[in-house]
């Protein structure tokens, strides 16, 4: 059996929409990406490092699979692109996806039947980068195991947000915290 771990950066607000890169998510008219880029800092790969364990696969939407698929196989060789590379790839997509990164597995179905499956078929730790649209349709069915949000010290005032306005009630417990040099708050919740 595997457990679910949603990796998320965050604004104080609660954005997780395009944190790497200006282009990297434009939905709803959104110019504001790459708001995390400045807040870089060793802790922050120490904690995603340790929250996915040593053996896992990548979860992802189809939106975060394709923007990980547009740039990840173009890169020069390093730890992070051979890993993400070489990492088994699950992705939830109610379109047509053909995915073409290796190792990558289309999961037919509704997102949390398949989750909910996977789960209890899958050995290794399932690691979710962004794709907040999967991450919260998993939330309201309560198949996400652990969150490791990363704090940005910043308010956006607009973008897509991880809780939105009207969702469930959820409490969360948190296992550990830390904050970077960077002023970006690290929390483990469970």
């Amino acid at each position: 059996m595997s457990k679910v771990v949603a990796i998320e950066h965050l604004t104080l607000d609660g954005v997780y929409q395009g944190p790497a890169r200006p282009d990297e998510d434009t939905r709803d008219g959104f110019t504001n990406g790459g708001w995390a880029g400045a807040a870089h800092d060793p802790k922050l790969q120490e904690a995603i490092g340790k929250a996915m364990g040593n053996a896992w696969s990548l979860l992802l939407g189809r939106i975060t699979y394709e923007d990980l698929y547009g740039y990840w196989p173009k890169q020069p060789s390093n730890s992070m692109s051979n890993a993400l590379n070489n990492a088994e790839k699950f992705v939830c997509s109610g379109g047509s996806l053909q995915p073409e990164w290796q190792h990558t597995v289309l999961l037919q179905g509704s997102a949390t039947d398949t989750v909910r499956k996977l789960k209890t078929e899958h050995n290794k730790t399932l690691v979710i980068f962004g794709s907040g649209v999967l991450v919260q349709s998993l939330m309201v069915h309560g198949l996400i195991d652990e969150y490791l949000l990363m704090i940005h010290p910043l308010v956006l005032g607009k973008g897509r947000r991880l809780f939105p306005e009207g969702g469930s009630m959820a409490k969360f417990k948190l296992i550990s915290s830390q904050i970077t040099g960077t002023g970006v708050f690290i929390g483990s919740y469970q």
